[in-house]
C-alpha cells in the first residue's frame, strides 16, 4: 500500500516540478527581458530628464503652481491635492465643462486584418455624445494585458504608418512594434479648424480632452489592456491635444507630446493656442488667424488666460507625479525648461525625480532620434513596470 502511494505521489509531483521549473524558467526570461528593456530604455533617456547647465534652477517669470491662490505656499506632499484642485478648477472655469464620460464607450470592429506581428482593425469609437469617430486599433500578438498608448492626430492614418507622406509619425506603429497596444484618432468630426463638439460648452482644445479621455475609457475595458499602463501621445496639433488630455485626465499613466509648444508663446506662429479651434473660441465675435494684434486681438478663453497671467506650466503640475517627455523641436526648444523646472519642484515636493525629460532637434517634424528616445519614455514608465 505504501509502495503504491509513493508511486502515485511520485506520478503527480515530479511532472508538477517539472511544470514548475519549465514556468519559473520561462518567467525568469521574461524578467531578464523587461529588466534589460527597461535598462536599455533608461540609458536611452538618461541625458535628457535634467536640464542643460544653462537653464538648471531658472524658473522665469512664471508664477509657481506650489503658491495657493491665498499666497501660501505648498509644504508637503499632503497639500499638493488641495492645490491641483484649484488649478484644475480654473482651468476648467476658463474653457468650460465636459459633458458627462462614456463609461462603456462602444467601439465596433469594422475590418481587421493581420499585419507584420500584430492585428489592424479599423474601428469606431464613441467618442461624445452621440459622436462617433473612426481609428486604427493594433493588438499585438499574445494574450496581454499589455501596456497601452493613445495616438492623437489630424487622422489616424498617419499614426498607424498609412501615409506615406508623413511616415516619422507613426507612433501608433512604432509603439505596437514595441509590444503596445496602441489606438489611433483623428479630430472629432474631421476638420481641425472646425472640429466637431457637438453640444458641449466648452473651448474646442478641452473638448479634445474629453474625446482622449473617453478612448481611454475605451481602452481600458479591453481585456487586452492593463487599465492602469495607459499613455498618451502626439504631435505638433496632437501634441497640444495630448497635453491638455493628460492633465485634465489623471488616468493617463505617462504623457509625451512632441513638439506642440508647451507654454504661450506669440512669438511663435505655429505655438497658435490662441485660434478659435484651440482656446480662442468666443460666441460674441470672431478673428481671422494669425498672431494676436491690436488690430487683431485675442478672444475666447485664451484673452482672459493672458489677461490673468496663465500659463501652460500649471497644466504641467496636473500631470505629475505622472512622468512627462518633451520631444521638442523648432517650437519647443531648450529654454522651454524653464517652464519644465516648476513641473521638476512639483515632483520633488511630491517626492519623485526623474519624471520630467525633454529632448531636442532643430525641426518641428520628428525624426529616427527623436522618436525612438520616445519610445524609450513609454517602454521604460509604461512597459517595462
Amino acid at each position: 500500500m505504501q509502495n503504491a502511494c509513493s508511486r502515485i505521489v511520485r506520478r503527480c509531483i515530479v511532472p508538477f516540478l517539472a511544470l514548475t521549473s519549465i514556468v519559473f524558467l520561462v518567467f525568469s526570461d521574461a524578467l531578464a527581458d523587461s529588466v534589460s528593456g527597461a535598462e536599455s530604455a533608461m540609458r536611452s533617456l538618461a541625458p535628457f530628464l535634467q536640464p542643460p547647465t544653462e537653464f538648471a534652477g531658472k524658473l522665469g517669470v512664471f508664477r509657481s503652481p506650489l503658491l495657493f491662490n491665498d499666497g501660501s505656499t505648498v509644504k508637503n506632499a499632503a497639500e499638493w491635492p488641495r492645490r491641483r484642485e484649484e488649478i484644475l478648477h480654473e482651468w476648467n472655469e476658463l474653457m468650460g465643462q465636459w459633458p458627462k464620460l462614456i463609461a462603456r464607450p462602444k467601439v465596433e470592429t469594422l475590418s481587421e486584418t493581420n499585419r507584420e506581428t500584430f492585428v489592424q482593425r479599423r474601428v469606431r469609437v464613441e467618442i461624445g455624445p452621440q459622436q462617433t469617430g473612426e481609428g486604427w486599433l493594433l493588438l499585438p500578438s499574445g494574450a496581454g494585458p499589455f501596456p497601452a498608448v493613445l495616438v492623437v492626430y489630424y487622422e489616424p492614418e498617419t499614426s498607424v504608418g498609412l501615409n506615406p507622406k508623413q511616415l516619422l509619425r507613426d507612433y501608433g506603429l512604432q509603439l505596437t512594434r514595441r509590444g503596445f497596444v496602441t489606438l489611433s484618432i483623428g479630430t472629432p468630426g474631421g476638420n481641425a479648424r472646425k472640429p466637431e463638439i457637438g453640444t458641449a460648452r466648452c473651448q474646442p482644445l478641452s473638448y479634445h480632452a474629453y474625446v482622449a479621455a473617453n478612448c481611454w475609457q475605451a481602452l481600458a475595458n479591453l481585456p487586452q489592456v492593463d487599465r492602469d499602463r495607459i499613455g498618451v501621445v502626439g504631435h505638433s496639433y496632437g501634441g497640444k491635444w495630448a497635453m491638455f488630455a493628460g492633465a485634465l485626465w489623471d488616468k493617463f499613466a505617462a504623457v509625451a507630446v512632441s513638439d506642440p509648444g508647451i507654454v504661450f508663446d506669440e512669438s511663435r506662429s505655429g505655438v497658435n493656442y490662441w485660434e478659435p479651434w484651440y482656446l480662442g473660441q468666443d460666441g460674441t465675435r470672431t478673428r481671422p488667424p494669425g498672431i494676436p494684434s491690436v488690430e487683431n486681438p485675442r478672444t475666447g478663453a485664451y484673452a482672459t488666460m493672458i489677461e490673468r497671467k496663465r500659463d501652460l506650466h500649471e497644466l504641467h503640475a496636473l500631470i505629475a507625479p505622472r512622468p512627462m517627455l518633451v520631444s521638442g523641436g523648432a517650437e519647443d526648444t531648450p529654454a522651454r525648461w524653464i517652464a519644465l523646472n516648476h513641473l521638476i519642484a512639483v515632483n520633488q515636493v511630491l517626492g519623485f525625480t526623474n519624471r520630467v525629460a525633454m529632448t531636442d532637434r532643430k525641426e518641428h517634424s520628428p525624426d529616427e532620434q527623436s522618436n525612438e528616445r520616445l519610445c524609450a519614455f513609454f517602454q521604460y514608465f509604461l512597459r517595462s513596470r
